[in-house]
């Protein structure tokens, strides 16, 4: 049966909104019918080479639907159950996982090789991260689904699968931050504004919004901040200046950018804590002296996926989000259809407001 997808027929190429036909879900598999998927800066950065995928290939990655049919020897789902799409499943068996650090899982990615799909005259794609969520329908291993849970609704539940846990981490696993300490989060997209209401919902004291653009002051402080501050070369003073001159306890940079990289430690207090989530292209050299390591003391670290299971943290969050404490429909800032993708990417690429979500 053809659906219609949004094909990334090669890298730097536009995406095209195109038939495909999807083969029914083989041993071990699942189909799901979307009811959402959220537009994240990691499609652009797939499509653009910053990261590389094979092509062509759906991408996708942050999604949510109900199982519409399933494989032979599939016993975790069945037909009709409400699924958010994870589409870093953990194998269980490497180094990483031996460790408990799924996050890291060195085979988590291997399903984007595979082809899954074929456009309607034959070509093979490949699933973008595994999940292939830019399509009205898609077929995946089981390990790629997660029941929704309870008081969730599933359009919402589609940010759960990447900008819900990735900020949610980066601040309860990644960063570990405590109550009454303050936090500085550099880029106010969806993970960022996740970022900043998992910082108040950890118990931040204060939590100083950084972004480029003035619009989404209004966005920052709706989800927590207590301060915004324009993004300039002067960001780490202002940082300072509110922070008794000391700097933060936490900052989190979300742009994947050398400069905020590089402003998100300068603003971190002596002693403090940097955690970089975004993701930045091979050229995007940062630079350290060796004495200002040793004299400011501040720990630096990388974030991948919130260091996050997601099969622990799901039910953790929801139950945020039925207590009222996590408002995922704040992180949307446009509903589109998959034709709307294309102007996604570009306001992304122009700073411009939070998550875009595609309905179907």
């Amino acid at each position: 049966m053809a659906v219609r997808a949004a094909v990334l027929p090669a890298i730097g190429a536009p995406l095209e909104i195109t038939g495909i036909e999807l083969p029914d879900p083989g041993p071990g598999q699942v189909r799901v019918r979307l009811a959402a998927a959220g537009v994240c800066h990691s499609d652009l950065s797939l499509s653009d080479g910053t990261m590389r995928v094979p092509v062509p290939a759906v991408l996708g990655h942050e999604g949510a639907g109900t199982v519409v049919a399933v494989g032979e020897g599939v016993t975790g789902v069945a037909p009709g159950a409400p699924v958010v799409l994870n589409w870093a499943p953990a194998c269980g068996a490497c180094h990483a996982c031996a460790l408990g650090e799924v996050w890291l899982c060195a085979n988590a990615l291997n399903g984007a090789a595979e082809v899954y799909a074929r456009t309607t005259d034959g070509t093979e794609l490949h699933p973008g991260l595994n999940v292939a969520a830019f399509a009205e329908e898609t077929v995946v291993p089981e390990s790629c689904v997660l029941p929704v849970p309870d008081g969730v609704e599933p359009v919402d539940a589609a940010l759960l699968g990447c900008a819900v846990l990735t900020g949610y981490g980066a601040v309860h696993h990644a960063a570990r931050v405590r109550p009454g300490e303050s936090v500085a989060v550099f880029g106010v997209g969806g993970v960022g504004l996740a970022t900043v209401q998992s910082a108040r919902i950890a118990g931040a004291s204060r939590i100083i919004a950084v972004d480029v653009s003035p619009e989404k002051e209004e966005l920052a402080r709706a989800a927590g901040a207590t301060d915004y501050v324009l993004a300039s070369g002067t960001t780490p003073r202002e940082i300072r200046a509110r922070t008794g001159g000391q700097g933060v306890d936490v900052a989190v940079e979300c742009a994947g950018r050398a400069v905020s990289i590089r402003a998100a430690w300068e603003s971190t207090r002596r002693g403090g804590r940097t955690t970089v989530v975004g993701i930045g292209g091979k050229d995007q050299q940062v630079t350290f002296n060796a004495l200002e390591l040793f004299h400011w003391g501040r720990t630096l670290s990388g974030c991948v996926y919130g260091n996050t299971d997601p099969a622990r943290d799901l039910p953790v969050l929801a139950a945020h989000v039925r207590e009222g404490r996590l408002d995922l429909s704040a992180l949307v800032t446009e509903r589109i259809g998959l034709e709307g993708i294309p102007a996604a990417f570009d306001n992304m690429l122009a700073g411009k407001g939070g998550r875009a979500l595609v309905v179907f």
